[in-house]
């Protein structure tokens, strides 16, 4: 898995470096085996479930300014993200330099149904109620089309980055991905989703 997303980013010719955050030995041998560095160990503190994203990326742009290295534009790059393309990563860093006034750059994938007509399971699981009684009547086409974020780059300036300033803003380019490229990874019926959808890509299916 995380190899996918080192070959991705190398692929992508975007970076300088490629750099992996983690606290364990075996995912650090595995990471400069297929050619990203860890220049620094991620600390206990920032390596639990609960971590945020962005403490982590901050820890990292500050581990490396330490070393003396010098950051303009930085992008997270998820290990969970086997169906992102360089194209698409690339994307993102063009995007986000040819708007200098913008601040961050993202993949997001649209909704396949409306979530305007989302419906909650009542507690005893034998009855259902529409999330938005207001609209759950209303045809698909004629509701607004609604996209959730991809979870798999995040491109940023150092600044936006180190000064916390929020992903989900108008400072905030979002880089469409079609959905059969997008697969968030949390339990073991995402990961067999996503490794059908790798076999069907590679033409193993």
């Amino acid at each position: 898995m995380l190899a996918w997303s080192i070959e991705t980013a190398l692929e992508s010719g975007c970076f300088d470096h490629v750099v992996v955050s983690t606290d364990d030995d075996e995912i650090a041998a595995i990471a400069t085996a297929w050619g990203a560095e860890v220049p620094f160990m991620r600390p206990a503190a920032l390596a639990d479930d609960f971590s945020g994203t962005t403490p982590v990326v901050v820890h990292g742009i500050e581990a490396l300014r330490d070393l003396g290295w010098s950051i303009d534009h930085v992008c997270c790059l998820y290990a969970t993200a086997p169906l992102l393309t360089a194209d698409i990563l690339r994307s993102g860093l063009d995007r986000l330099a040819a708007n200098p006034q913008k601040k961050f750059a993202f993949s997001v994938a649209s909704f396949a149904f409306p979530v305007q007509r989302a419906i909650r399971m009542m507690a005893d699981g034998l009855g259902v109620e529409p999330m938005n009684p207001e609209l759950i009547g209303c045809r698909s086409q004629d509701l607004e089309e609604a996209y959730h974020d991809a979870g798999q780059f995040y491109w940023g300036t150092k600044d936006a980055w180190l000064n916390h300033e929020g992903m989900f803003k108008s400072h905030s380019i979002p880089v469409v991905v079609p959905r059969y490229r997008v697969q968030d990874i949390d339990t073991e019926e995402d990961w067999m989703t996503a490794e059908f959808y790798c076999r069907l890509m590679r033409g193993d299916a």
